[in-house]
């Protein structure tokens, strides 16, 4: 089952390149959102999501902020 994942990002953050890495290995199509250049994509993160902290991983109705591997694979079903 395909799940749109959106990942809030920064270009300086490890854990931000370890998601999208993982998410590449993984053939996770997603939308990156760099929250240093988008006050647009921050905005929404602190307001929609409660987060201030990257990466910030949105699929479905489900928010993991942070990476944790065990997790993200739980929860995209890999």
């Amino acid at each position: 089952m395909a799940r749109e994942v959106k990942i809030y990002t920064t270009p300086t953050c490890p854990y931000c390149k370890m998601a999208k890495k993982f998410l590449d290995d993984n053939g996770v199509k997603y939308q990156e959102l760099d929250i240093g250049k988008d006050k647009t994509a921050r905005e929404e993160m602190k307001t929609k999501y409660n987060s201030l902290t990257v990466p910030t991983i949105c699929f479905d109705s489900e928010v993991l902020v942070g990476f944790n591997e065990a997790e993200l694979r739980k929860k995209l079903g890999l």
